[in-house]
């Protein structure tokens, strides 16, 4: 029997909760798997992604109505039913409150079922709690922007209440599906005509001028994708290219590469000439940059797997004219994204991180010629993860001197000082940070 949209998205809300996987990839399996119409992929896709990104809200939007806390399943279907009725205007109550019976009677029993109809009922005739009530700033953006506390609280520390509220906000905006043109295969305008054909709507971006913006379709499965004329890349970690001022035949390392998007645009941007040796700590990423490598048609890529932190072991001192270390991070830039990382993560997390990233850069600097550059990027909008790193790394390596970095002039307006912070309500992008040094003569 064939389950309906709302069913499958309860099941993959559940296994983000339980299991700790990824909504992306839970989404992305399950819309290979089933066999639904467009409208029903996009309210799959919706439903998922919104319930987790609200969390928090929905909880208060329940909490007058609920006198204990109920099964997960049966407060996932509430946060679920609610997220309908207060955000996709629209979906009518009565089939809101239809499917969320339909699901309850299947999965439990009459009593479950009442009770769900109980508390759904009650909420429309009630209407939802107002954020202005309270008068704490950190518990108010914590609800209204679907932030755990600590986070709210850090993101005011950091940016103030008012643009914290704006960041929050962005972070619960659907995120633009952006396009990287394999300028070694096409161009922009042939790649946009060739997408109009197949029924996609695109347009060159005014950020980048070889990436494309996607207002309506999917490419994932276009000849064009598939035969690596382009790629899926957010427009702020393109910027990399730049930051690296790539020209032909350079030697580049990537110490943080896989999946390899930045990889591939090191290799591309320098016309599949040179060489770009990517490291990965674990050798079944390596595996993806070889296969994104292969796709794009980009024979000047090498794979390594082996942790960063252990560089000097393999390769020579001053042996690369380029190092890029896009680190791990704890990902605060790309939460529109991979809503479930802001409940996963704990403040100790950025601590950890912070020690890891700085560990890299001191490893890999090692690698780095004489008037080379060393670019240092993540997608987290937490300074301690950012500036506070770069600022560690420069006082115990006076080899380096941070260079103003280059970025598209589209985004020099962005730059507050040497190095680019991009926000998540700057263009509508991810948030990514970038800043480059330069290893003095």
């Amino acid at each position: 029997m064939k389950k309906e949209v709302r069913e499958i998205a309860l099941e993959l809300i559940l296994k983000v909760e339980k299991q700790g996987s990824y909504s992306h990839l839970l989404i992305n399996d399950a819309l290979k798997k089933q066999d639904l119409n467009a409208a029903d992929r996009g309210l799959l896709t919706e439903l998922v992604y919104g319930t987790i990104q609200r969390k928090i809200t929905l909880d208060f939007y329940l909490e007058p109505f609920l006198k204990k806390e109920p099964e997960d399943w049966v407060q996932n279907l509430l946060r679920l039913s609610v997220y309908q009725l207060a955000f996709l205007d629209k979906i009518p109550e009565h089939a809101i409150l239809h499917e969320a019976g339909e699901i309850a009677r299947k999965r439990g029993h009459e009593g479950v079922t009442k009770f769900v109809n109980g508390v759904l009922r009650n909420i429309i005739r009630s209407g939802f709690p107002s954020f202005n009530d309270i008068s704490d700033d950190v518990l108010r953006l914590s609800i209204e922007a679907s932030l755990p506390e600590w986070l709210a609280e850090r993101l005011i520390d950091q940016y103030g209440y008012r643009q914290a509220l704006e960041l929050g906000e962005a972070f619960l905006v659907p995120p633009n599906q952006t396009v990287r043109v394999n300028t070694t295969e096409t161009n922009p305008k042939s790649l946009v005509k060739e997408f109009a054909d197949q029924g996609i709507a695109s347009k060159v971006s005014e950020t980048i001028p070889w990436a494309l913006e996607i207002e309506k379709g999917s490419i994932a499965n276009t000849n064009a994708f598939k035969t690596g004329k382009c790629t899926i890349q957010d427009e702020s970690s393109m910027v990399v290219a730049y930051a690296l001022e790539l020209k032909d035949d350079l030697d580049v390392l990537d110490a943080c590469a896989a999946p390899g998007g930045k990889t591939t645009l090191i290799a591309e941007k320098m016309n599949g000439t040179g060489s770009v040796m990517a490291l990965d700590i674990h050798a079944h990423k390596t595996k993806l940059v070889e296969q994104a490598a292969r796709r794009l048609n980009l024979l000047n890529i090498r794979t390594l797997a082996l942790d960063a932190r252990k560089a000097t072991t393999e390769f020579e001192e001053k042996s690369f004219d380029r190092v890029l270390v896009d680190a791990p991070c704890s990902g605060f830039g790309v939460l529109k994204r991979k809503p479930d990382i802001k409940y996963s993560k704990k403040p100790e997390d950025i601590t950890r991180l912070s020690e890891i990233q700085l560990a890299i850069l001191d490893e890999v600097s090692q690698l780095v010629k004489e008037n080379g550059i060393l670019v240092y990027s993540t997608c987290t909008i937490d300074q301690m993860e950012n500036t506070e790193v770069v600022q560690k790394f420069l006082n115990s390596h006076p080899e380096f001197e941070m260079l103003s970095v280059s970025v598209p002039k589209t985004l020099e307006h962005l730059k507050t000082g040497n190095d680019l912070q991009i926000l998540p309500t700057d263009f509508g992008s991810d948030g990514f940070y970038v800043a480059s040094f330069k290893r003095c003569p």
